[in-house]
């Protein structure tokens, strides 16, 4: 048992502990394959104030913690350190109100995300970030990650969104940063240092969100083309004309087919690029911008456009993006989900070194993702117990990134560094920005116990 199980049973109660072997298994491993770790102990916090109380003893004993909301994150962000204590916050999951007059919601970190957003629906108000495990992931992971999503493109990522934290730092100390106003520049804006640190520098605890007016319209439509190059062309046509869709999201044809497969859309498979467009707000620019979108589509090679009659087929046709990652995971015993980001006019560029990359190294993989705003997800199909063929998605996985940075893009763009990337991160940053980032994690934890070895050694 774990020296500190009891005292930590004393703070959240017998039932809120696990130090059995078995049941600490699920907690040593996040959604990003071939990267396992072993828990010590995992203990279930109830409110703030207990949270406080664990960090405090951690802190106290010299033991690392790992925090840990519904474990979706793919850059391995909350894989935990040798015998480190995994803090799991979704007994924290209460949505502690919405006020309609000032717009906000206020939640508890394991609140699920598409909670959130049905809290704000039935006031008639809109929480626009939906990463694609929204289904299942936890408010505290999103802010802790800076999550993005499918409207990335038209609504931005999660920081958009954070109005104000509740935070307990590694000493056990509370901070509240932020408030419910629409202005404030009193002093450092120090939520901001907290948002996407990864559990690095403190723990989260409470949020205020932003919400938007529910959009009253949507149409939404499926473009299919016999070549990449003109889906990306369409992309950058549509917003050359200062259309900022909800959605622009593109599968390959090799996703296309396992989408298929999965899911029985009724995909053409004999298309190299499916494009998925999402237009929302007032129902006359609803209509007027779908138009334009489909027109364009069509003139930049599209074989066909289809548009969504009703609500029911629209969640059809965006069925075909969302269920992507599920529809390639069925392939292969290992599904290595990758994130990198470049600029909307190397889309096409990307795509087609991706392939080739693939090829050369003998891999199967599948890329789709936001088009939109050129984050791509090469998803490799592969099997950790085949060490040869892990060393080739490797290599693969280098080459890509190092393609990315050439291209003036970012290693991540939505998923995080965490375990996954931290070995390119110094090649996109540099020097110096690395130093600045060990600084600021030594200053707030000195003892460096809050998720250990992310981001940087």
């Amino acid at each position: 048992m774990h020296p500190l199980a009891r005292q930590l049973a004393a703070i959240t109660g017998a039932g809120n502990v696990l130090t059995k072997t078995e049941d600490l298994i699920p907690y040593g491993f996040d959604g990003t394959a071939a990267l396992k770790g072993g828990a010590g102990v995992v203990v279930f916090p109830q409110d703030t104030e207990q949270v406080a109380a664990c960090v405090k003893l951690a802190a106290a004993e010299g033991i690392p913690i790992v925090t840990r909301g519904s474990g979706t994150g793919l850059s391995g962000g909350s894989v935990p350190s040798p015998d480190a204590i995994v803090l799991c916050t979704v007994n924290m999951d209460r949505i502690l109100g919405v006020d309609p007059k000032n717009l906000t919601l206020r939640a508890q970190p394991g609140a699920i995300t598409q909670k959130i957003d049905e809290a704000a629906a039935a006031h008639g108000l809109f929480y626009p970030p939906d990463p694609g495990s929204m289904k299942i992931s936890t408010i505290g992971g999103n802010v802790a990650e800076n999550s993005g999503g499918l409207r990335g493109l038209k609504y931005g990522v999660t920081r958009d969104y954070v109005m104000g934290l509740e935070v307990v730092l590694p000493s056990g100390e509370i901070v509240r940063l932020g408030n419910a106003c629409v202005k404030d520049v009193a002093g450092y804006s120090l939520k901001d240092l907290f948002i996407g640190s990864e559990g690095t520098l403190g723990i989260i605890t409470e949020v205020l969100l932003k919400l938007l007016p529910r959009p009253a319209a949507r149409r939404t439509m499926l473009a299919t083309y016999g070549r990449m190059e003109d889906a990306a062309e369409t992309v950058s046509a549509i917003i050359a004309e200062k259309i900022i869709p909800c959605t622009l999201e593109f599968l390959d044809r090799m996703t296309i087919r396992c989408v298929e497969d999965y899911a029985k859309i009724g995909l053409p498979l004999d298309c190299e690029a499916l494009l998925l467009m999402e237009t929302d707000g007032h129902p006359a620019a609803v209509e007027d911008e779908a138009a334009q979108m489909a027109a364009i589509a069509r003139s930049h090679g599209a074989r066909e456009v289809v548009t969504a009659k009703d609500e029911a087929e629209s969640l059809k046709l965006a069925s075909a993006r969302r269920s992507a990652f599920s529809a390639l995971a069925r392939v292969r015993p290992t599904t290595i989900l990758e994130d990198v980001t470049v600029p909307r006019s190397h889309l096409a560029e990307m795509v087609a070194f991706i392939s080739a990359t693939a090829a050369e190294h003998q891999l199967i993989c599948g890329t789709f993702g936001h088009m939109g705003d050129g984050n791509l997800h090469p998803t490799f199909l592969t099997d950790e117990r085949d060490p040869d063929e892990m060393h080739r998605v490797h290599l693969a996985l280098d080459a890509i990134v190092r393609k990315t940075l050439s291209l003036g893009g970012t290693i991540t763009g939505e998923h995080g560094v965490g375990l996954a990337k931290k070995p390119w991160l110094r090649q996109q940053v540099g020097d110096n920005s690395i130093d600045l980032m060990r600084l600021i994690k030594r200053s707030l934890d000195p003892g460096s116990l809050l998720n250990p070895g992310k981001i940087f050694d």
